[in-house]
């Protein structure tokens, strides 16, 4: 397969990701989007910015080199999120698909400056650990190169923490919003599915106790380690 069919299968991937943020539920208007990365290429493709989906097309996703510069001269912009993609892309090497929503649930959460706590097994199947909620930008990092230093406080996050970013998927940006990532574009949507119903699920913990303690550890590496690492055994082999 040559480069320029490679990258065509990569529009239709993420075209077809993109979709299913709103057919999941996760997206109203056009307040989402999905790249994925080549790394062999040096090559992202991400959704067009403000392109509504209901009249978007494969043939309308971005392409750029990894510094964010356009490979493809047609016209289309990418996503305003693109130097968030690419601040992680750069910082967590294993992943190839990210996606960022303001999915209702998970943005309270944003809102309310929190993470999320595991609370019960449906969290710990995918997140080993809470879902941790960045600090707020100050003034001078939003005034200046935004959607970069937002990447970069999520890259902050997990490393002040000491956090795997490949165990725990995804992150909460202060009053913003979500991003999710995975080894592809629709694992990346999938994480983000999750992070939605968990973070639905725990706010509605929350109002039923108002002190609840996480699970132990024992509950959650059983549930964990079932599905992720060399002895999982969830699943057909």
């Amino acid at each position: 397969m040559n480069q320029k069919q490679t990258i065509e299968l990569m529009k239709q991937r993420v075209f077809e990701a993109n979709l299913s943020l709103k057919k999941m539920g996760l997206i109203k208007l056009t307040w989402g989007n999905v790249s994925e990365i080549n790394r062999d290429l040096g090559v992202v493709v991400i959704k067009p910015s403000g392109v509504p989906y209901d009249v978007m097309t494969p043939e309308q996703m971005v392409v750029t080199d990894l510094e964010g510069n356009l490979v493809e001269k047609k016209g289309w912009k990418p996503s305003s999120d693109l130097p968030t993609h690419l601040v992680l892309y750069q910082k967590f090497e294993a992943i190839g698909g990210v996606v960022h929503t303001h999915s209702t649930n998970a943005v309270m959460w944003a809102q309310a400056g929190r993470d999320i706590p595991v609370y019960g097994t449906t969290h710990a199947d995918t997140f080993y650990g809470s879902v941790p909620c960045t600090r707020m930008l100050t003034e001078s990092e939003i005034t200046s190169c935004y959607e970069q230093e937002t990447g970069k406080v999520i890259v902050e996050s997990f490393v002040k923490d000491g956090l795997d970013y490949q165990a725990i998927p995804a992150v909460i940006v202060q009053g913003h919003g979500i991003f999710s990532w995975g080894d592809t574009p629709e694992k990346a949507v999938e994480n983000s599915v999750i992070l939605e119903e968990v973070a639905k699920m725990a706010l509605g913990t929350e109002q039923l106790k108002k002190q609840v303690e996480p699970v132990p550890n024992y509950l959650l590496d059983k549930h964990y380690y079932r599905k992720h690492g060399k002895k999982a055994y969830y699943g057909q082999n």
